[in-house]
């Protein structure tokens, strides 16, 4: 009895044993992005079971210094958008208010998409730095060696992330001369990049002298992913970024599958603003997505799993220092960096009637975003509830106070 006792103490100890070595040969299967096959695009890891865990105390104390701030900022529930700030990916507050369609009375919830306008840059930036992590392409690689037809030789995939490429913004050499482009039909990237390369379009000032910020440089870099790819900008999302992170009511704008069901944007007093030619355009902007999803796409930013260290870091390196100033922007972010060291991360965006902020304070694990689908200048100030959180030297209007 003893011998089979000792028996089945020995088989249970090579079990665990081999079950051990299992997790461990587990563990080092696990590819980095350089290590992928070729044919295996890179994708997000989200960041989980963040540290420490926020207290009940400390939540119901922030939550009503942001509660305050929002209820001054809208009063009377005029805000028409989607609103978040959250720590250690916990949310500390949120609010849905207004309608995503005044005529049908469809109301904002936590689960709506809106339109994030240029905060859609982030979003591409975070991509072509997952395919520069799996080493597809290279930070500093001419953009003519991957789009053949590109015109501009000096422009590289980093001028185009900080936007120091020197190219014009499309918006403005498709507006004024139909031998240019007829507004009648829609534009799209690769139109872009054709007129760019036949109409005689040249740079606004020569490449990586000095920062001008530019749509043009984000609608490249969604023709960039998508002939790395090999898959449209839509689905090469979803893929490295959408699915990965469980962003279940984000997606790229399809203007002939989604032109009617998407919520539309209004003017300030409520009027709707109707599409035009450039809604077609991709990569600058035409993403739409929820607070709740974006938060796990900034906390899966901040983890360690997103790019090597050596890359990550250059993300929040300012470019732009031709002028001294505060202000500056770095691969797919903008800044302000103050004289005491601190530094500030966010990304706003304007679309229409759609106004959007995202910011990140990767020291405190903060995270805050506004969303509005009608026309609002007041989503920028959210950027004043990083005062709650460091030392961040907002200025404040008069009659506001700090809590």
């Amino acid at each position: 009895m003893i011998f089979i006792k000792k028996a089945n103490i020995v088989q249970l100890l090579v079990l665990i044993i081999v079950l051990s070595s299992c997790t461990k040969e587990k563990k080092k299967t696990a590819l980095s992005d350089a290590q992928l096959p070729k044919s295996t695009l890179p994708k997000m890891k989200p960041l989980t079971n963040e540290s420490p865990k926020l207290t009940a105390e400390y939540i119901d104390s922030k939550k009503r210094s942001v509660e305050s701030f929002y209820n001054r900022t809208w009063p009377n529930h005029s805000a028409n958008g989607s609103f978040l700030v959250a720590q250690n990916g916990q949310i500390i507050y949120e609010n849905y208010e207004g309608y995503a369609n005044f005529r049908k009375k469809r109301l904002i919830t936590s689960t709506t998409p809106l339109h994030l306008a240029s905060v859609s840059k982030v979003i591409t930036a975070t991509a072509v730095l997952k395919l520069i992590n799996a080493k597809r392409i290279d930070l500093d690689q001419k953009v003519n060696t991957i789009l053949k037809e590109f015109p501009f030789p000096d422009v590289t995939i980093k001028t185009l992330l900080n936007h120091r490429s020197g190219m014009r913004n499309y918006a403005y050499f498709t507006d004024r001369d139909k031998t240019v482009w007829d507004r009648h039909n829609r534009l799209t990237n690769q139109d872009i990049l054709t007129i760019m390369a036949t109409k005689n379009i040249g740079l606004e000032f020569k490449t990586d002298t000095h920062f001008s910020y530019c749509n043009t440089n984000y609608a490249m870099l969604a023709l960039i992913i998508e002939r790395i790819t090999k898959l449209s900008y839509k689905e090469a999302m979803k893929q490295i970024i959408f699915n990965p992170l469980g962003m279940k009511n984000t997606f790229v704008f399809d203007y002939e599958k989604d032109k009617d069901s998407i919520a539309p944007s209004y003017k300030g007093n409520g009027v709707e603003i109707g599409k035009d030619y450039l809604d077609a355009v991709y990569g600058d902007k035409n993403i739409y997505s929820t607070p709740r999803d974006l938060l796990k796409f900034d906390r899966a930013r901040n983890s360690t799993a997103f790019l090597n260290s050596e890359l990550f870091k250059k993300i929040f390196i300012g470019y732009s220092n031709e002028r001294k100033g505060e202000k500056n922007y770095g691969l797919g972010i903008r800044m302000i960096n103050w004289q005491t060291g601190q530094n500030f991360y966010f990304h706003n965006g304007w679309w229409h009637g759609n106004t959007s902020s995202y910011i990140t304070l990767p020291k405190e694990k903060v995270t805050i975003i506004a969303l509005s689908n009608k026309f609002t200048t007041r989503t920028y100030k959210v950027r004043k509830l990083a005062m709650l959180f460091g030392d961040y030297p907002f200025h404040l209007n008069k009659g506001e106070k700090e809590e």
